[in-house]
């Protein structure tokens, strides 16, 4: 799970880096750093997964069958290693490589005395991983001679090498299974339906379509936000810890701006962030806890002591140092008044998914289900009876009689 996920940050962050345009001399050197050294764990990864399963028949034959569990189809290990010896592909990366061996002393001192140092040492360990035998560069360079790039920046070297790298990046996820230039988003009318109904404490649980990880993480809605609202809201809250949240007031204030907050835990850790955050997505249920006024405040600012901390790759709910998405909603409530929130045993370790979260919602166990936008199954927003019918929609599955 937790090679799944941070492969598809990686590739996540390539494909944001080779989008941005208009970059400076001092920008491109920083996008190709961040960028290069993404492509080169990636390829890494595949290397060593290739190195110490390829002579191992029972092994790579667990590998290449499917988990329904998790959505991952099969073949998998097969497809990334295709990728990966892939001629066409390491021609593209040649690209990448020719750019940091020209540029790299302006790399190098735009690194110095930054967190870019650590990318460059990641870079320089791991630059290596790229040789490719001559006689596969030349069939790759005939077969590539000519090809149009596909890209306005085709014909500047960091272009092709940007391109470089998201082309092998893409393909190491099995980009079959994403659909670039989607931009999840409610529509403006849905969002402000949904803004003048939510409270502080109401949980969200999205799902952008296209998106890498609902191809590996259980169920149909996979990423959950927490509601705070405004910091006025905040301030008004019966119960509200002033002295806790003290340290947390400038930062809360900097988000909000006189708008809408969510704790959200995403690839780059748990942060304060705005509803802008989970609303773009294609679709969401709201869920408000059964708690008391009072009982919500001290969940919030129970929640609030999380801020800062990194994401966790992999997904151990044994220890809160580092949390996952749907880990801010457990650390937030379980245990405060009679909540329970029951965590499940998957891939040999307790978890706690966004469809386990709606799973409570829909049998009113903690959580009761606020409202339901799906566009995929309706264009409205549901809510009562009817929302319960879209989630199981959604899920393919049916209510209970």
């Amino acid at each position: 799970m937790s090679y799944w996920h941070a492969r598809n940050a990686l590739f996540d962050l390539i494909t944001t880096l080779r989008r941005a345009t208009d970059l400076t001399p001092d920008e491109q050197a920083r996008s190709f750093v961040v960028g290069f050294s993404a492509a080169l764990l990636l390829v890494d990864a595949a290397r060593f997964l290739r190195e110490t399963v390829e002579s191992r028949p029972v092994v790579k034959r667990k590998l290449n069958e499917p988990s329904p569990a998790f959505g991952i189809p099969a073949g998998v290990y097969d497809t990334i290693q295709k990728s990966l010896l892939s001629a066409r592909h390491n021609w593209h990366l040649y690209h990448a490589t020719q750019y940091f061996d020209q540029h790299q002393a302006v790399l190098d001192a735009t690194a110095a005395g930054t967190d870019l140092a650590i990318l460059m040492s990641v870079i320089r360990r791991l630059r290596h991983r790229l040789d490719v035998p001559l006689r596969q560069f030349a069939v790759a360079q005939l077969r590539t001679k000519g090809r149009q790039w596909g890209s306005r920046l085709k014909y500047t070297l960091f272009g092709r090498a940007m391109y470089g790298l998201q082309k092998l990046a893409g393909t190491l996820v099995a980009d079959r299974y994403l659909r670039l230039g989607h931009q999840p988003a409610l529509p403006s009318s849905i969002a402000k339906e949904f803004r003048e109904m939510l409270q502080p404490g109401d949980v969200l649980v999205v799902r952008k379509e296209y998106a890498l990880t609902n191809y590996f993480l259980p169920g149909y809605w996979p990423h959950a936000a927490l509601f705070l609202g405004t910091t006025a809201a905040l301030r008004r809250l019966d119960g509200v810890d002033q002295e806790t949240l003290k340290p947390h007031w400038a930062r809360l204030d900097e988000i909000s701006s006189g708008g809408d907050i969510v704790m959200e835990s995403m690839r780059d850790g748990v942060r304060l962030r705005p509803l802008s955050s989970p609303f773009g997505s294609d679709s969401i249920v709201v869920m408000r806890p059964q708690l008391a006024p009072r009982e919500v405040s001290l969940a919030l600012t129970r929640c609030l002591s999380h801020q800062g901390k990194p994401y966790d790759f992999n997904f151990d709910f044994s220890r809160s140092d580092r949390l996952v998405c749907t880990e801010v909603i457990y650390r937030a409530f379980d245990g405060i008044g009679a909540m329970k929130l029951p965590l499940i045993h998957r891939a040999g370790r307790p978890s706690l998914s966004g469809d386990d979260l709606i799973d409570m919602a829909v049998a009113s166990q903690s959580f009761d289900t606020v409202a339901v936008y799906a566009p995929a199954f309706s264009d409205e927003i549901a809510t009562g009876m009817a929302a319960q019918k879209l989630i199981s929609q959604a899920r393919g599955t049916e209510l209970p009689q």
